[in-house]
């Protein structure tokens, strides 16, 4: 069962993938290598020596290197990636939910970083900085211009380290300047509360592999407090992905033993494999089944699944595995549609390769890659419509994203110019939604599916649906359409 859990491939986005229990240490040296085209290689020497020679200042033999390598890896596809000690290091305390910095939950806002929850008992939060605080200048850098990645990457570093932070506070005349010092802030993957009598809500905001065991604690908890629970959301929303051991585990918290979760096929042999609700493929070497304790009705009790374009990767395969299998009604907007598989592939002791090694595919054979998870019952992020989020790009509108291997977006799912400037026009006045509150609509409607109460839904159309989608004031019925299968 070791070995089982040692060869899971990875699934994830960005940095947010899962890592440690799947390196695969000197994995290439032992496979047999490909015949080596000598004529191209023979170009790539001749451009090494001409760089070396003609350049306008001298450039280290390590540099030209590393950047070749990086540049053949991330031209296969936007998930593949050449990892340097620093990479991989972000990788794995990404995984592990820790990493050096000052504890801020952050967005953009007109070219600024824009605070939208310090976490408790970091440095932020005991320094006194606040939701809706804009931070417009890191030391002596200014942010504007900078990538939120950018940003991000600044304001994490070593812990004991300083940074000073220029603050923007609405009705304050003067910027605020901080000094913070840096600590390993470990990151709440995990987050719940009984939204009112009987109805719960399970946030998870990333795939780690503390989050099946997190999740289980959560879940004990609300029941020791609330027994009689009639329902739960599961909140998959701007949830990146992560490790594929915490999709499994977390779908096969409301599945049977042994249902299906997710298949995968690529090239490699290991490639081709299938995953259960069993606790060799969620638990890895741990002696005891983390499930085993759940009160039984977690099994049978109603469950609403809420998603948007931020959800992706596992938790598509969560989403994909609960819908297929009819054990929750996924609610909310379209998914990312990551569906490809990456496995880590160490080539150093601080270095290594993150390189797409096949597709996956839900219980029923549907490859969301480039298409998604399509919800049963589609509901916008507000009244209004879905803010700021129909501007988000998917999958789909990747440069060189790998292609589903059955069938393309259509064109006519792309926005039109029209379409596109009402959003940016509402997106100015965009407030960022505080998830798990009365005021977060699509949370509400989820309570009220469970109640058999009607749902107001979207009226967008998306062309995988065979029916049209109608207002729920007046027909609350779950659509009834097929599950697509692959061909």
């Amino acid at each position: 069962m070791g070995n089982k859990f040692r060869n899971i491939l990875l699934v994830g986005l960005g940095i947010v993938v899962g890592v440690v229990a799947s390196v695969q240490f000197s994995a290439m040296a032992q496979k047999q290598t490909a015949p080596l085209p000598l004529e191209e290689l023979r170009q790539l020497a001749d451009v090494f020596g001409l760089i070396k020679s003609d350049y306008v200042e001298p450039v280290e033999d390590k540099k030209l290197l590393t950047e070749a390598i990086s540049g053949m890896v991330s031209s296969l596809d936007p998930h593949s990636a050449y990892l340097d000690k620093k990479a991989f290091q972000e990788l794995k305390e990404g995984t592990q939910g820790r990493f050096g910095g000052l504890g801020i939950e952050v967005g953009m806002e007109d070219g600024y970083v824009k605070v939208i929850s310090p976490i408790e008992d970091t440095p932020a939060y005991r320094a006194g900085i606040k939701p809706g605080d804009l931070i417009t200048k890191l030391d002596s850098t200014s942010v504007k211009g900078l990538s939120l990645d950018e940003a991000v990457k600044i304001m994490r570093g070593d812990p004991n380290t300083k940074i000073t932070l220029t603050i923007a506070r609405k009705n304050m005349t003067k910027p605020i300047v901080l000094t913070l010092v840096r600590e390993e802030i470990q990151v709440k993957s995990v987050k719940s509360k009984i939204i009112e009598p009987g109805y719960a809500w399970l946030r998870v905001a990333q795939f780690q592999e503390p989050t099946v065991e997190d999740l289980v604690t959560h879940i004990n908890r609300i029941y020791a407090k609330n027994p009689n629970i009639k329902g739960i959301v599961l909140d998959l929303r701007n949830d990146p992905g992560g490790i594929l051991p915490g999709a499994i585990g977390v779908a096969s918290i409301f599945l049977p033993k042994d249902s299906l979760i997710v298949s995968t096929n690529g090239q490699l042999p290991e490639s081709k494999a299938t995953f259960y609700a069993r606790p060799e493929y969620y638990a890895g070497r741990t002696i005891n089944d983390p499930l085993a304790k759940l009160p039984a009705s977690i099994k049978t009790v109603p469950v609403v699944v809420l998603v948007n374009i931020g959800s992706a990767s596992a938790s598509e395969i969560v989403a994909g595995a609960l819908q297929d299998h009819k054990r929750a009604t996924i609610m909310g907007t379209q998914t990312f549609g990551k569906g490809s598989v990456q496995t880590i592939r160490q080539i150093s002791p601080d270095t290594a390769v993150k390189l797409t090694t096949a597709r996956y595919y839900t219980p029923s054979g549907r490859s969301i890659q480039a298409k998604g998870i399509v919800p049963d019952l589609l509901v916008d992020e507000t009244p209004e419509g879905d803010g700021i989020n129909g501007l988000r790009i998917r999958e789909a509108d990747l440069t060189k994203h790998l292609t589903n291997g059955e069938e393309e977006a259509k064109p006519e799912d792309r926005l039109d110019t029209a379409e596109e400037i009402r959003l940016l026009e509402n997106a100015k006045n965009y407030k960022p939604i505080e998830y798990g509150t009365k005021k977060d609509f699509q949370l509400m409607q989820a309570i009220n599916h469970l109640k058999g109460k009607p749902v107001k839904l979207s009226k967008t159309k998306i062309e995988d649906r065979k029916t049209e989608v109608k207002d729920a004031s007046t027909d609350n019925k779950k659509s009834s359409d097929p599950v697509e299968k692959s061909k």
